[in-house]
């Protein structure tokens, strides 16, 4: 008999194909479940949920789970029962709770365990239910006036001899500008700087009010090498101090002054306002109040710079990173982030994304923590250990993998015309 459409019939015999080895998958499946413990069901429920990442899971009882088709990343071992309830309970927070307290053990590269997860997550599309039930199990902290001070000095107030262990001499905690991938992360930090002064294209004289300030390097550099004059604001006592003892020690307090108080108190008019690192701490429901304060401080030719971590769409922090690292930390999506300008008549001029630059400036923090863990051991504990190194593994990853971004928006008075007319005066 003669076909009429052979390719109708090759396609026929594509789809039997197709579903005779789905067939045969879920036929192995329900073999291989038939041998695992009540708990080991339980374990490979966890990995399809999460999109079954390229990781073998042990269990206390010897059992081996692996659902994925390519090789594994990872090994990680779970000591208990309870570390694997609490995991099935809430993953995104007990995970890196069990890690620290040693519940959970990681052979092979942290960093690509992550990515695997974030990778398996983003294949998975969460139910409305699950999504709803995340957020009210995973509710963070608020930044009202009194709040801040405490969620800072979580964070921020461990000591000065921590942070110099792992940041670059000048103690700059945010997101270094690699103008080639092989420079060091001292001169990255500088180079970010120096790429933040230019897109505001500072002048001699000019005045800066800088919202969190960090231990003053960015201050300092801008009137040291710029020449303006710069009130700088921060909440945190120990930062405060530390940059009150450099800019003495470069004689320019004259020059620069910083002010132990919150943001929502600057007051004054100035030619610039600049905020690096500091978005990410401010929550979005205080954003109006950030807005009121660049609207009356800035001057009537008035410039600005916000650099934040971000992200694509709008969603919360992860939670453990949120109560056990960075209380009341958001890093909003770039629309939420304009918001901070668009509303009163500010004119967006730039917006640049660095990501990688992230992703490069924590792996030079995580390797220079792992070279200080055995210091840092001795100033703390083996848990606090764990969990920063989680913290900077967990940050790498969400870089590498697009979960997190890193926005400059630059942006001047709407009535303002003096702006550049070519980008040429950032690399000049």
């Amino acid at each position: 008999m003669k076909r009429e459409n052979p390719d109708l019939f090759g396609a026929a015999s594509n789809e039997r194909d197709v579903g005779i080895a789905r067939t045969k998958s879920r036929d192995n499946a329900r073999e291989q479940d038939s041998r695992l413990s009540f708990e080991g069901r339980l374990t490979r429920g966890l990995l399809n949920s999460v999109g079954n990442p390229p990781i073998r899971v042990t269990l206390w009882n010897g059992e081996s789970i692996f659902t994925a088709t390519s090789n594994p990343v990872a090994d990680m071992r779970i000591a208990n029962r309870s570390c694997l309830l609490k995991m099935l309970i809430n993953p995104e927070l007990y995970f890196g709770d069990a890690y620290c307290n040693g519940s959970i053990e990681v052979d092979g590269d942290l960093v690509k365990l992550i990515e695997a997860v974030y990778q398996g997550l983003a294949r998975v599309r969460s139910t409305g239910l699950r999504s709803r039930l995340s957020k009210w199990l995973n509710h963070g902290h608020v930044n009202t006036l009194s709040d801040s001070r405490e969620n800072i000095h979580h964070h921020y107030d461990l000591g000065n001899e921590f942070y110099k262990l792992w940041l670059d001499l000048q103690m700059v905690y945010t997101c270094a500008y690699f103008s080639s991938p092989d420079i060091t992360l001292e001169q990255a930090q500088i180079a970010k700087m120096d790429h933040v002064c230019r897109k505001l294209r500072l002048r001699p004289d000019e005045t800066v009010v800088e919202a969190g300030c960090g231990w003053g390097a960015m201050a300092l550099h801008m009137a040291t090498q710029y020449g303006v004059r710069v009130k700088a604001f921060n909440i945190s006592h120990e930062q405060i101090d530390y940059a009150k003892a450099r800019a003495h020690a470069l004689g320019v307090e004259h020059r620069v002054e910083f002010i132990e108080d919150d943001y929502r108190n600057v007051n004054g008019r100035f030619d610039v306002f600049v905020s690096v690192g500091m978005l990410e701490h401010v929550g979005r429901e205080f954003y109006p109040e950030l807005r009121r304060v660049i609207y009356r401080c800035l001057d009537d030719n008035g410039r600005g710079l916000i650099h934040s971590i971000g992200r694509n769409q709008p969603n919360p922090f992860n939670p453990w990173i949120e109560r056990r690292i960075f209380p009341g930390a958001y890093p909003p999506s770039l629309r939420e982030m304009l918001e901070v300008v668009e509303d009163w008549d500010f004119s967006v001029l730039d917006v640049e994304n660095l990501r990688q630059h992230y992703a490069l400036t924590l792996k030079h923090w995580l390797q220079r923590f792992e070279n200080a863990s055995s210091r840092v051991k001795e100033m703390y504990d083996e848990c606090f250990v764990r969990a920063w190194r989680l913290y900077l593994a967990g940050s790498i990853a969400s870089f590498n993998t697009g979960d997190m971004q890193l926005f400059q928006v630059l942006f001047a008075r709407g009535t303002s015309n003096d702006i550049p007319w070519t980008r040429a005066y950032l690399y000049n």
